[in-house]
């Protein structure tokens, strides 16, 4: 049997040394009960992965307690890579939500003890028609193992709290042991980042897995575009109305020649005289482009890594839009 560290139950001095010790004991017995749980992991996953994969219909997720708490999360994490699922407090089953449990559905129960007496009317019900439950428990000999058709069981480790009672290592397996579920699924899938992106617009992660085109919308096209024959004074009202700190230089058949920046303004400036200069004097003939449907994460980093603040969105070799380094930061894309 394997050992695992003890957690001692003697009250604390009040100096840092005697805390930083106490923390120290909580994350080795964690570090120690995921390490076994690594160990005894059998095919039990693998067969878990496979029911949830042949059901139609949700996973639906529930538990009481903190397991409940980590269920939530569990459903969550579920949800954004693939699996459609969501979670649903026991207790609420027996007052009406177990009409949640349609015949195509999977229920995922998760409890340490396998005995949570609000899962028991969920279970039963289960079992009358036909839905496969897959169980979380340290217990497979409980209600809730018995009741599984695959029951993913969490070795027998103690708790962090020094009283044995507060769960905290138990919380930390069973999180694992969903997070390990979801993304086995995750690959069984084919779960691309794309998609990822798709189920997470929000927050900076998700906007930088959206595409280009996605951070386009219904912007307009490129707001102004200059022939290679425009004026110095064309090209200058032309940025000046863009508002981008920059305009597109287009050949006569409307493909890309170049541009000219805010930058290449001020440098032909520094040449003392602009009569008679155009376009095709002052761009910077092969400019930094992206395409349409690259990430824009890829976008991010063109910019970040070659210094620029502008860059265009090009397709078919004409181009689309003007991305700006201030854009993105007033979205968040970028600090």
């Amino acid at each position: 049997m394997r050992q695992f560290p003890q957690m001692t139950d003697a009250p604390l001095p009040a100096d840092t040394a005697a805390m930083t010790a106490r923390a120290r004991e909580v994350i080795q017995l964690n570090i120690a009960a995921l390490q076994a749980m690594e160990a005894g992991l059998d095919d039990s996953l693998a067969r878990a992965v496979e029911v949830i994969l042949s059901r139609p219909g949700y996973l639906v997720v529930t538990g009481m307690g903190k397991s409940g708490h980590i269920g939530g999360k569990i459903a969550a994490t579920l949800a954004s890579t693939g699996t459609n699922a969501f979670f649903v407090h026991p207790a609420e089953m027996s007052h009406g939500d177990l009409g949640m449990l349609r015949n195509d559905v999977t229920l995922l129960a998760i409890s340490n003890s396998g005995e949570s007496r609000e899962l028991r009317d969920p279970l039963l019900y289960c079992q009358r028609q036909g839905i496969p439950v897959i169980g979380i428990t340290q217990r497979p000999n409980s209600f809730l193992g018995r009741s599984s058709a695959v029951c993913l069981t969490l070795p027998n480790a103690p708790e962090a709290c020094p009283n044995g009672l507060a769960p905290t290592t138990s919380t930390l397996m069973t999180l694992a042991m969903g997070d390990a579920l979801a993304m086995v699924l995750m690959g069984r899938r084919g779960f691309t980042a794309e998609d990822f992106g798709l189920h997470h617009p929000g927050g900076k992660l998700g906007m930088s897995l959206q595409s280009v085109r996605d951070w386009m919308g219904d912007r307009p096209p490129v707001p102004s575009t200059v022939p290679l024959t425009a004026t110095f004074a064309e090209v200058v009202s032309a940025i000046t109305e863009g508002r981008k700190g920059a305009t597109a230089v287009v050949n006569p058949d409307g493909t890309l020649a170049g541009i000219v920046t805010d930058g290449d303004v001020r440098r032909a400036f520094s040449r003392g005289d602009l009569s008679g200069l155009t376009a095709a004097d002052v761009m910077s003939p092969r400019p930094k482009v992206i395409g349409p449907d690259a990430r824009m994460s890829d976008a991010i980093d063109l910019m970040t890594q070659n210094k620029i603040a502008t860059l265009l969105v090009v397709e078919d070799d004409r181009p689309m839009a003007i991305v700006h380094i201030a854009e993105l930061m007033q979205a968040g894309y970028v600090s």
